[in-house]
Protein backbone atom coordinates (compact mmCIF):
# COMPACT_ATOMS: atom_id res chain seq x y z
CA UNK A 1 0.00 0.00 0.00
CA UNK A 2 1.27 3.45 -0.88
CA UNK A 3 0.94 6.22 1.67
CA UNK A 4 1.63 9.92 1.83
CA UNK A 5 2.95 11.49 5.00
CA UNK A 6 2.80 15.24 5.56
CA UNK A 7 3.24 17.27 8.71
CA UNK A 8 -0.50 17.83 8.73
CA UNK A 9 -3.45 16.35 6.90
CA UNK A 10 -4.75 19.89 6.33
CA UNK A 11 -3.87 22.20 3.49
CA UNK A 12 -4.82 25.63 2.12
CA UNK A 13 -7.23 25.78 -0.83
CA UNK A 14 -8.60 28.70 -2.86
CA UNK A 15 -12.37 28.47 -3.35
CA UNK A 16 -14.70 30.64 -5.45
CA UNK A 17 -17.48 31.99 -3.20
CA UNK A 18 -20.05 32.47 -5.98
CA UNK A 19 -20.30 33.25 -9.67
CA UNK A 20 -19.06 36.75 -10.46
CA UNK A 21 -20.52 39.67 -12.34
CA UNK A 22 -18.09 42.37 -13.39
CA UNK A 23 -14.51 42.65 -12.21
CA UNK A 24 -13.35 39.98 -9.72
CA UNK A 25 -12.43 41.13 -6.22
CA UNK A 26 -10.46 39.47 -3.45
CA UNK A 27 -13.71 39.03 -1.52
CA UNK A 28 -15.03 36.76 -4.28
CA UNK A 29 -12.61 34.08 -3.06
CA UNK A 30 -11.87 32.39 0.21
CA UNK A 31 -8.71 30.63 1.36
CA UNK A 32 -9.91 27.72 3.44
CA UNK A 33 -8.44 24.71 5.16
CA UNK A 34 -9.12 21.42 3.42
CA UNK A 35 -7.89 17.86 3.69
CA UNK A 36 -4.79 16.66 1.91
CA UNK A 37 -6.10 14.12 -0.65
CA UNK A 38 -5.48 10.45 0.05
CA UNK A 39 -3.18 8.51 -2.26
CA UNK A 40 -3.74 5.11 -0.69
CA UNK A 41 -4.77 1.96 -2.54
CA UNK A 42 -4.88 -1.56 -1.25
CA UNK A 43 -2.83 -4.20 -3.05
CA UNK A 44 -5.72 -5.43 -5.19
CA UNK A 45 -6.58 -1.89 -6.33
CA UNK A 46 -2.92 -1.16 -7.16
CA UNK A 47 -2.65 -4.32 -9.27
CA UNK A 48 -5.88 -3.46 -11.11
CA UNK A 49 -4.69 0.06 -11.86
CA UNK A 50 -1.28 -1.18 -13.07
CA UNK A 51 -3.05 -3.58 -15.44
CA UNK A 52 -5.26 -0.78 -16.80
CA UNK A 53 -2.32 1.56 -17.36
CA UNK A 54 -0.34 -1.16 -19.13
CA UNK A 55 -3.35 -1.88 -21.38
CA UNK A 56 -3.81 1.80 -22.14
CA UNK A 57 -7.22 1.95 -20.46
CA UNK A 58 -6.08 3.63 -17.25
CA UNK A 59 -4.40 6.95 -16.60
CA UNK A 60 -2.35 6.29 -13.47
CA UNK A 61 -2.54 8.89 -10.73
CA UNK A 62 0.05 11.38 -9.52
CA UNK A 63 0.30 13.00 -6.11
CA UNK A 64 1.98 16.40 -6.46
CA UNK A 65 3.02 19.39 -4.41
CA UNK A 66 2.08 22.60 -6.20
CA UNK A 67 4.97 25.08 -6.36
CA UNK A 68 3.64 27.87 -8.60
CA UNK A 69 0.12 28.71 -9.81
CA UNK A 70 -0.69 30.84 -12.83
CA UNK A 71 -3.57 33.35 -12.87
CA UNK A 72 -4.56 33.60 -16.55
CA UNK A 73 -7.16 35.81 -18.30
CA UNK A 74 -9.26 32.84 -19.50
CA UNK A 75 -9.99 31.97 -15.87
CA UNK A 76 -12.34 34.98 -15.64
CA UNK A 77 -14.79 33.24 -17.99
CA UNK A 78 -14.78 30.20 -15.68
CA UNK A 79 -16.04 32.42 -12.87
CA UNK A 80 -19.32 33.02 -14.73
CA UNK A 81 -22.08 30.43 -14.81
CA UNK A 82 -22.77 28.99 -18.26
CA UNK A 83 -25.35 26.37 -19.23
CA UNK A 84 -23.94 26.10 -22.75
CA UNK A 85 -22.59 22.52 -23.16
CA UNK A 86 -20.48 23.70 -26.10
CA UNK A 87 -18.71 26.45 -24.15
CA UNK A 88 -14.98 26.13 -24.68
CA UNK A 89 -14.16 25.77 -20.98
CA UNK A 90 -16.26 24.56 -18.06
CA UNK A 91 -17.09 27.00 -15.24
CA UNK A 92 -15.71 26.63 -11.74
CA UNK A 93 -18.00 25.15 -9.10
CA UNK A 94 -18.39 27.67 -6.25
CA UNK A 95 -18.02 26.71 -2.57
CA UNK A 96 -17.38 23.00 -3.16
CA UNK A 97 -13.91 22.58 -4.65
CA UNK A 98 -10.71 24.54 -5.37
CA UNK A 99 -10.44 26.51 -8.58
CA UNK A 100 -7.96 25.12 -11.11
CA UNK A 101 -5.45 26.45 -13.60
CA UNK A 102 -1.97 25.99 -14.97
CA UNK A 103 0.82 25.48 -12.48
CA UNK A 104 4.22 24.02 -11.74
CA UNK A 105 4.31 20.98 -9.46
CA UNK A 106 6.68 18.39 -8.02
CA UNK A 107 5.73 14.72 -8.16
CA UNK A 108 5.73 13.18 -4.68
CA UNK A 109 4.19 9.81 -5.62
CA UNK A 110 3.39 8.27 -8.98
CA UNK A 111 1.38 5.35 -10.27
CA UNK A 112 2.11 6.22 -13.90
CA UNK A 113 5.11 4.67 -15.70
CA UNK A 114 6.11 7.94 -17.40
CA UNK A 115 6.50 9.88 -14.14
CA UNK A 116 8.59 9.23 -11.06
CA UNK A 117 9.02 10.77 -7.64
CA UNK A 118 10.92 14.04 -7.86
CA UNK A 119 9.88 14.91 -11.42
CA UNK A 120 8.99 18.55 -12.03
CA UNK A 121 5.93 19.08 -14.26
CA UNK A 122 3.69 21.85 -15.53
CA UNK A 123 0.06 21.69 -16.56
CA UNK A 124 -3.42 21.83 -15.05
CA UNK A 125 -3.71 21.50 -11.29
CA UNK A 126 -5.91 22.75 -8.47
CA UNK A 127 -5.29 25.87 -6.41
CA UNK A 128 -4.17 24.06 -3.28
CA UNK A 129 -0.92 22.90 -1.72
CA UNK A 130 -1.22 19.22 -2.70
CA UNK A 131 -3.24 17.70 -5.55
CA UNK A 132 -4.11 14.36 -7.12
CA UNK A 133 -3.62 14.52 -10.89
CA UNK A 134 -6.08 12.09 -12.44
CA UNK A 135 -4.95 12.53 -16.05
CA UNK A 136 -1.13 12.87 -16.17
CA UNK A 137 -1.21 12.89 -19.99
CA UNK A 138 -2.10 16.59 -19.74
CA UNK A 139 1.19 17.34 -17.95
CA UNK A 140 4.57 18.19 -19.45
CA UNK A 141 7.84 17.29 -17.79
CA UNK A 142 10.24 20.12 -16.99
CA UNK A 143 13.69 19.15 -18.25
CA UNK A 144 15.43 22.51 -18.01
CA UNK A 145 15.85 23.91 -14.50
CA UNK A 146 18.53 26.52 -15.24
CA UNK A 147 15.77 29.14 -15.36
CA UNK A 148 13.28 30.05 -12.61
CA UNK A 149 10.51 27.45 -12.42
CA UNK A 150 7.96 30.27 -12.41
CA UNK A 151 8.81 30.84 -16.11
CA UNK A 152 6.80 27.69 -16.86
CA UNK A 153 3.64 29.58 -15.94
CA UNK A 154 4.48 32.24 -18.54
CA UNK A 155 7.07 32.43 -21.31
CA UNK A 156 7.84 28.69 -21.11
CA UNK A 157 4.26 27.64 -20.35
CA UNK A 158 0.86 27.95 -22.01
CA UNK A 159 1.10 31.69 -22.89
CA UNK A 160 4.58 31.30 -24.34
CA UNK A 161 3.75 28.20 -26.39
CA UNK A 162 0.58 29.81 -27.72
CA UNK A 163 2.44 32.95 -28.73
CA UNK A 164 5.35 31.03 -30.27
CA UNK A 165 3.23 28.68 -32.36
CA UNK A 166 0.86 31.44 -33.45
CA UNK A 167 3.66 33.78 -34.50
CA UNK A 168 6.41 31.52 -35.84
CA UNK A 169 4.51 28.46 -37.05
CA UNK A 170 1.18 29.89 -38.27
CA UNK A 171 1.63 33.61 -39.00
CA UNK A 172 5.36 33.44 -39.76
CA UNK A 173 5.90 37.07 -40.88
CA UNK A 174 9.15 38.25 -42.43
CA UNK A 175 11.41 41.11 -41.43
CA UNK A 176 9.94 44.44 -42.49
CA UNK A 177 6.35 43.23 -42.65
CA UNK A 178 3.53 44.80 -40.62
CA UNK A 179 2.10 42.88 -37.66
CA UNK A 180 -1.10 43.83 -35.81
CA UNK A 181 -1.57 42.35 -32.33
CA UNK A 182 -5.00 42.50 -30.71
CA UNK A 183 -5.18 42.19 -26.91
CA UNK A 184 -1.55 43.27 -26.96
CA UNK A 185 -1.41 43.74 -23.18
CA UNK A 186 -2.50 40.18 -22.50
CA UNK A 187 -0.38 37.19 -21.51
CA UNK A 188 -0.08 35.97 -25.12
CA UNK A 189 -0.35 39.30 -26.94
CA UNK A 190 2.55 40.95 -25.14
CA UNK A 191 4.82 38.05 -26.12
CA UNK A 192 3.70 38.10 -29.76
CA UNK A 193 4.54 41.81 -29.87
CA UNK A 194 8.05 41.13 -28.58
CA UNK A 195 8.57 38.25 -31.01
CA UNK A 196 7.52 40.53 -33.86
CA UNK A 197 9.88 43.31 -32.79
CA UNK A 198 12.76 40.86 -32.49
CA UNK A 199 12.00 39.61 -35.99
CA UNK A 200 12.24 43.16 -37.31
CA UNK A 201 8.55 43.71 -38.06
CA UNK A 202 6.60 46.95 -37.71
CA UNK A 203 4.22 46.24 -34.83
CA UNK A 204 0.88 47.83 -33.98
CA UNK A 205 -1.03 46.66 -30.91
CA UNK A 206 -4.46 47.33 -29.47
CA UNK A 207 -5.96 46.83 -26.02
CA UNK A 208 -9.38 47.17 -24.42
CA UNK A 209 -8.73 50.31 -22.36
CA UNK A 210 -6.37 53.27 -22.05
CA UNK A 211 -5.01 51.74 -18.82
CA UNK A 212 -4.05 48.61 -20.71
CA UNK A 213 -2.50 50.60 -23.54
CA UNK A 214 -0.16 52.29 -21.05
CA UNK A 215 1.13 48.84 -20.02
CA UNK A 216 2.06 47.84 -23.58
Amino acid sequence: MMSITTRSNKQKQVILRDYIKGFPNETDFVVQSGRVPSFNLDKEEEEEEETQVAAGTGTGLLFVKNLYLSCDPYMRSRMTKSDDPNYYVSPFIPTSQPISGYGVSKVLRSRHPDFKEGDLVWGMTDWEEYSIIKDPHTLRKIHYTDVPLSYYTGILGMPGLTAYVGFYEICSPKKGENVFVSAASGAVGQLVGQFAKLTGCYVVGSAGSSEKVIKI
